[in-house]
């Protein structure tokens, strides 16, 4: 059968071309008719008939090396779109970075050329500080913004160094001044604990750090920021914009700056605590020796301070401190800085605080020493200031031991009741001062030298020194009785004596030995008030002294520190004395003083002889009068019990022949004393501060004279104060003068 009139098949995909290399028959004048696919051996396969492929009608499965399926036109739709977008945000962002890339540099380049050098940039603190040395040269307290001097981070001890860089920054040599790593970890740490984004963990670099204490370069000015405190707080700013500058900022210093100048720069610009900016302040201010010499467990609290220099000084609480070091330790040995035995060691031998670090920051004596010199050179100073003081530690311990040990034994714990303590030399060199009970803190009140307070029978050695001055003897006697004066404005005024009894005849010196009240408010009205008054003021009680007759009990007010400076008038001969702390002021680094003291003698106010014999009186006073609790075993004592109306205030002051001590005892809203004189408590805090004190020291007599017996019996006419109970000076007296009267 012929192939004419066959049906031609329909011709599928992959025969309308010819296969490559096949050949094409054609014919004259007509379209070439495409090749049948051949088999192998150029045979014609052929189909079932209809030339179809197996398979059956319509488009079967491809052959090898043909096209897939078709894929759904949705899903195509889509994922080409997802394609195109993110074609172009990769083109975006790509470009957009480039962009950001080139304003940082360019930034950076121009922050580079503002940079100072760096060895100008290692103290940025805006005030000074004042350094105080005790009377033996040894540092005792700082106040202010306390600058050691400047350290190097090459020469700076290596486990000082070691432990910031493990603590702060451990990628600190590897990076350019940024680390995306640690910027990413705190935000998610800071996420992850429910803050900000850039609240709480920063992910700051030390180079980072360093740049926000120099403030990315602004120097305060008075005229732009309200204060101090308004700038550091701006300086401390978290927002994204403060720390896009800050990245700047800190790049810019990586290319200006070495790493090991850069961490030189931090090392001493970082507060540290305790008033302490830089390695070199801290370390001598905790450890008492320099930045160079610190050991691991040393360094590791110095560097765990970085985080929260408050919360973790070793000043405000050591244990703390000391835990915050074990985990620097912990990091140390982790990142290779210390062996494991090293570490180990460090543990189990914590850093210590100096003597002059547990001394705290020097008291009560620190305040007051403060407040006496100018203000420019002490709590405004921009410079750092080094003075030298007249403060005794050795005695400072012992009166502030002696008082915490009467407290103890002879106050209930519940009692609110205070107490302050005073130690100078005669020549009114304060040695030392506890303002209250609680010690080794300042910036408190302080009772020694802030709390005016009526004196009592504590003022009465003024009103025997005026009598001997004007000729009187300690042998001179006054007649101890009732009387009852009448007093303008408050009427009649009927004074007693603390034990309601009177006592005839008495003479000066056992008038003042009891304590006596009718026979000192005799002698004042005999010798005259304002000559009392006077007296008085030549010895240091400048606060305005009562006008009428309770002159001679002590209802004037004064401070513990004024009392206690004119008893040692009466010490050191007769002459005024004012307290004084400071001993020579200079500038850190100057050999020669800017201002000195010489001593605290001023003028004559009593003759030389008057005053030994009133020591001789008061001398009487301890040894067998009111004031027998602060008896010494091995040396003479000298002093005067004072207690005020309602026993409101109780006062023991007196002296040795090398020491004079004040003690006050008293609450502070003036509530009365129970069961509390002046020669109960404040005479045994006394004698225990004087025992201590005067521990060592050899025993020298008190300057004292008795007095010359008089050849001749005295007449009861010549009696010093016959013309006081009918004699009296109204027009002098002022209302309220009968306060403080039963006083002793």
């Amino acid at each position: 059968m012929s192939e004419q009139g066959r049906r031609t098949p329909p011709l599928v995909a992959d025969r309308r071309y010819p296969a490559k290399g096949s050949n094409v028959s054609r014919g004259s004048g007509s379209k070439a008719k495409p090749r049948r696919a051949t088999g192998k051996g150029g045979s014609v396969k052929r189909g079932g008939g209809s030339g179809r492929p197996p398979g059956g009608g319509g488009r079967g499965p491809t052959r090898k090396g043909g096209r897939g399926p078709r894929r759904n036109p949705i899903v195509a739709f889509f994922s080409g779109t997802l394609r195109f977008i993110l074609k172009l945000l990769w083109r975006v962002v790509w470009r957009v970075t480039a962009v950001i890339v080139l304003l940082v540099a360019a930034s950076a380049l121009y922050v580079t050329t503002t940079l100072p050098e760096a060895s100008a940039l290692v103290d940025g603190r805006a005030r000074g500080s004042v350094t105080m040395l005790d009377r033996e040269g040894s540092v005792f307290a700082w106040r202010g913004e306390q600058f050691g001097g400047a350290v190097d981070a090459a020469t700076v001890s290596r486990h000082l160094r070691n432990a910031v860089v493990a603590t702060e920054d451990k990628r600190f040599y590897q990076h350019f001044g940024v680390s995306p790593r640690g910027i990413a970890g705190a935000i998610r740490i800071n996420l992850r604990e429910g803050r900000g984004p850039l609240s709480g963990h920063g992910g700051s670099t030390i180079t980072q750090q360093t740049a926000k204490l120099m403030c990315l370069g602004v120097e305060y000015d008075p005229d732009e920021w309200k204060n101090q405190r308004e700038y550091e707080a701006d300086c401390r700013e978290t927002s994204l914009w403060r720390k896009m500058k800050e990245a700047v900022y800190a790049i810019a210093m990586e290319i200006k700056y070495s790493k090991d100048e850069i961490l030189t720069i931090y090392l001493n610009r970082a507060y540290m605590g305790g008033g302490a900016y830089g390695a070199e302040a801290a370390a001598q201010r905790f450890f008492g020796k320099s930045a160079r010499e610190v050991d691991p467990a040393e360094g590791a609290m110095l560097a765990g301070l970085l985080t929260a220099p408050t919360t973790y000084a070793p000043t405000n609480n050591l244990e703390r401190a000391q835990d915050r070091a074990d985990v620097v330790l912990a990091l140390m040995e982790e990142q290779g800085y210390l062996t494991d035995d090293e570490a180990l060691y460090a543990e189990q031998h914590p850093a210590q605080l100096s003597e002059a670090a547990e001394a705290k920051s020097g008291g009560y004596f620190a305040d007051w020493v403060m407040s006496t010199g100018p203000d420019f050179f002490t709590r405004d100073t921009t410079a750092d200031v080094i003075i030298r003081t007249t403060l005794d530690q050795r005695i400072q311990r012992a009166a502030e031991g002696a008082m915490k040990a009467v407290f103890e034994d002879k106050v209930k714990d519940s009692s609110k009741a205070q107490a302050a303590v005073v130690v100078m030399s005669a020549d009114g060199a304060v040695r030392a001062m506890v303002g209250g009970r609680k010690t080794g803190v300042s910036g408190v009140f302080n009772r020694a030298t802030q709390a005016r307070r009526q004196t009592g029978s504590a003022f009465k050695p003024f009103v025997y020194a005026t009598a001997l001055e004007l000729g009187r003897s300690p042998l001179d006697t006054v007649v101890d009785e009732p009387i009852t004066i009448d007093i303008p404005g408050s009427g009649p005024w009927t004074p007693k004596n603390y034990t309601g009894k009177h006592y005839g005849r008495v003479t000066l010196a056992e008038a003042l030995k009891n304590s006596l009240n009718i026979p000192a408010i005799k002698v004042s009205e005999n010798v005259g008030r304002e000559n009392v008054r006077q007296v008085a003021n030549g010895f240091g009680l400048k606060s305005d002294l009562a006008e009428g007759p309770a002159l001679a009990l002590g209802a004037s007010e004064s401070t513990l520190i004024e009392m206690t400076g004119a008893y040692a008038g009466i010490l050191n001969g007769g002459s005024s004395v004012t307290p004084y702390g400071l001993v020579d002021l200079r500038l850190q680094g100057d050999e020669e003083p800017l201002m000195d003291k010489d001593g605290g003698i001023g003028e004559r106010v009593i003759r030389e002889d008057a005053a030994r014999q009133l020591i001789w009186m008061m001398e009487k006073v301890v040894s067998e009068g009111t004031g027998h609790r602060a008896r010494l075993s091995d040396r003479q004592a000298a002093g005067k019990t004072g207690t005020t109306q309602a026993a409101r205030d109780a006062w023991f002051v007196g002296f040795t022949a090398d020491y004079v001590a004040g003690v006050w005892m008293g609450y502070d809203d003036n509530t009365p004393l129970t069961g509390v004189t002046g020669g109960g408590l404040p005479a045994e805090i006394w004698h225990e501060v004087m025992t201590r004190v005067n521990e060592g020291v050899p025993v020298r007599p008190l300057p004292m004279d008795p007095p010359v017996p008089p050849t001749q019996p005295q007449p009861e006419e010549d009696d010093v104060v016959n013309s006081v109970v009918n004699k009296v000076r109204n027009s002098i007296w002022g209302a309220g003068a009968s306060e403080g009267m039963e006083s002793r």
